[in-house]
Formats: C-alpha cells, sequence, structure tokens
C-alpha cells in the first residue's frame, strides 16, 4: 500500500512535528513499505492457530517470603559514604 504525500503531510500534522520535503519523501518510502510488510503478514493463514500474548511460556518468578536476618547494622554503615549517631546521612531532598 502506497502512501502518498498527502497521507505523510496529515499523519505529520497530527503527530504535530514539521517535515521537510525530503523528509516527507523518505517518510512515504519507509511508511508505505511498512504497510506493504503488515499487508504480507495479514496474508498469512492463521486459521487454527492459537491466539498468544508471549512466545516463551512464563513462569512466577516470585520467591518464597521468608524472613531471614538482615545485614548487621555496623556492615551497613561501613559501606555508607556518610554516617551520623548510627545512621545514614543523605542530602536534603526538600528544603
Amino acid at each position: 500500500m502506497a502512501l502518498t504525500r498527502d497521507d505523510v503531510l496529515h499523519i505529520a500534522r497530527l503527530a504535530r512535528i514539521a517535515l521537510s520535503d525530503d523528509e516527507v519523501e523518505r517518510f512515504r518510502a519507509q511508511l508505505s513499505g511498512i504497510l506493504d510488510h503488515f499487508a504480507a503478514l495479514a496474508a498469512v493463514d492463521t486459521d487454527g492457530v492459537e491466539p498468544t500474548a508471549h512466545p516463551l511460556p512464563l513462569a512466577n518468578v516470585m520467591r518464597e517470603d521468608v524472613i531471614e536476618p538482615s545485614l548487621p547494622r555496623d556492615d551497613v554503615l561501613a559501606n555508607a559514604p556518610l554516617t551520623e549517631d548510627g545512621y545514614i546521612r543523605v542530602r536534603a531532598v526538600l528544603e
């Protein structure tokens, strides 16, 4: 399906983008090529093919919610760039 120059200008107007004459011609050819690919896909016989949302089987990646001991406070504070009174000191984000 070949798009016309007016089609591309209409799409550009809807997208609120300005295109030069060279860009209009380049995008006309590229968008026409994309539509040709969709036409080829639409021509494929998919009768009897189950719809799928993902090509690979998905498995739940959640792990068991098990309570475990946390890191020792001193080890955590040892990795912090600034500490004060047993807490990590950070730059104020609100004034």
